[in-house]
């Protein structure tokens, strides 16, 4: 027989359980983004409790080129920064991947593709590379890319990989400024923290910024870098991708709406001053955190370009590969 006690402690627990679901039921959410303090910044909020869910709890990670490359074919997590250039040669593979944001835009500003040259080498112009080396972080990304569409469509330069008129070499990317200020190649093409740090350095200058001559050539605003995931993780928690997105999404209105704060918290972990983020949100890139008809456009004239120059032999209709639920807006 049950006596009292027992009863309400019976009667109790559905009452106790409605209150300790919530804390138990969220479910996690993992995210991998390029390695930068730049993204650092994006994912501030995210990371750090600013921005709030009842359902996920979002972990996200760092990682370099070859680790976001590496992690994205054994499908390490739920959702990942891809480069732009990477879908075609995934759908090849019969990688299934879809799109659910925009994470790299150019910015309007056009500064943060920079070819850098020792401040005191008498290389002025791109034009001048001929014969040159030219050293890169990842000669196939999508980034490198589009600095190439530039030699190419403003500068005449005949910049395919192999047997053009410049010598492209690959070095890691930490490695970049300290190869170019020794003179082990002639210039380079610096990424995010490092473009800025160049460009307060006084060792180093540009003799172009890629990126503005792309939007001048083309009237493009290029994406490097999509946020994805599988088909088979979003049809198994489709709620739990769709609340990522919008906390990604805030993540980033946050760190602009609250820029002493976030800027300066990332700024004091990597030695980088507020400047260097009002830089890079105001004059090199954007993060929109949506897919939009116009980002798709975008990105299939990039894939024709890409194709035109051998970058990819075929590319599919970005359209199929957007998640059904992608924020549009």
């Amino acid at each position: 027989m049950i006596n009292r006690r027992s009863a309400l402690k019976l009667a109790a627990a559905p009452a106790l359980m409605a209150v300790a679901r919530p804390g138990f039921a969220k479910e996690k959410i993992t995210y991998a983004y390029l390695l930068d303090p730049a993204y650092d910044a994006v994912t501030w909020a995210l990371s750090n409790g600013k921005v709030k869910s009842d359902t996920i709890e979002v972990e996200a990670r760092g990682l370099a080129i070859p680790q976001l490359i590496q992690a994205t074919s054994a499908k390490q997590y739920d959702v990942i920064m891809t480069a732009v250039i990477a879908l075609p040669r995934a759908q090849e593979r019969g990688l299934e991947l879809r799109v659910l944001s925009t994470a790299l835009q150019q910015s309007p500003g056009g500064e943060g593709g920079g070819i850098w040259v020792k401040s005191d080498s008498p290389i002025k112009n791109p034009a001048e590379l001929k014969g040159k080396t030219l050293g890169s972080y990842a000669l196939r990304s999508t980034g490198y890319t589009q600095v190439r569409l530039a030699l190419i469509k403003k500068y005449g330069l005949n910049a395919a990989l192999e047997g053009g008129d410049v010598k492209q070499v690959e070095i890691q990317a930490p490695n970049l400024p300290g190869a170019l200020a020794a003179g082990q190649i002639d210039a380079a093409t610096l990424i995010h923290s490092q473009a800025f740090r160049a460009l307060k350095s006084g060792e180093f200058r540009t003799i172009a910024e890629t990126g503005r001559d792309n939007i001048e050539v083309s009237g493009t605003r290029f994406i490097s870098a999509l946020n994805v995931s599988y088909p088979d993780k979003l049809a198994q928690r489709p709620d739990a991708f769709k609340e990522f997105d919008r906390m990604f999404r805030e993540s980033v209105q946050y760190a602009l709406a609250h820029k002493d704060e976030a800027f300066g918290a990332v700024g004091n972990k990597t030695n980088l001053p507020p400047e260097f983020f009002e830089w890079w949100f105001s004059k090199s890139s954007d993060v929109p955190g949506t897919f939009t008809d116009e980002h798709a456009k975008i990105i299939m004239k990039f894939y024709e370009l890409s194709k035109e120059i051998g970058m990819i032999k075929s590319f599919p209709d970005v359209r199929t590969l957007v998640w059904d639920h992608a924020l549009k807006a």
